[in-house]
């Protein structure tokens, strides 16, 4: 069985920093893309980040492009998430989900609807 297991959200102040985690069981880690995702009240759930654990490849929302860097430690199974210059608008529910590499493509990696997979989120609060 497929499981996602996010953790490392909490409150912060603008300016602040959070690394999340998202710890990967029931697949083979290295024949899947992570996606970081996260919704806000009231807006539709949009993509942040994704990396591909078979070859590293990354992409990021502009939105967040030069303060949150995505990683993975295949070892661990795990997909990290480190959040740099947090902003009021970063606030949100931040899900993690995981497709298999053969049915995910960079360009698109983005797009929620290509996951399959999915934890049930940690909340981020960036207090100005």
């Amino acid at each position: 069985e497929v499981q996602l297991v996010e953790s490392g959200g909490g409150l912060v102040q603008a300016g602040g920093s959070l690394r999340l985690s998202c710890a990967a069981s029931g697949f083979t880690f290295s024949d899947y893309a992570i996606g970081w995702f996260r919704q806000a009240p009231g807006k539709e759930r949009e993509g942040v980040s994704c990396i591909s654990s078979s070859d590293g490849s990354t992409t990021y929302a502009d939105s967040v492009k030069g303060r949150f860097t995505i990683s993975s430690d295949n070892a661990k199974n795990t997909v990290y998430l480190q959040m740099n210059s947090l902003r009021p608008e970063d606030t949100a529910l931040y899900y993690c989900a995981a497709e298999r590499l053969s049915a995910w493509h960079l360009d698109y990696g983005l797009h929620p609807k290509w996951y399959d997979y999915w934890g049930q989120g940690t909340q981020v609060t960036v207090s100005s």
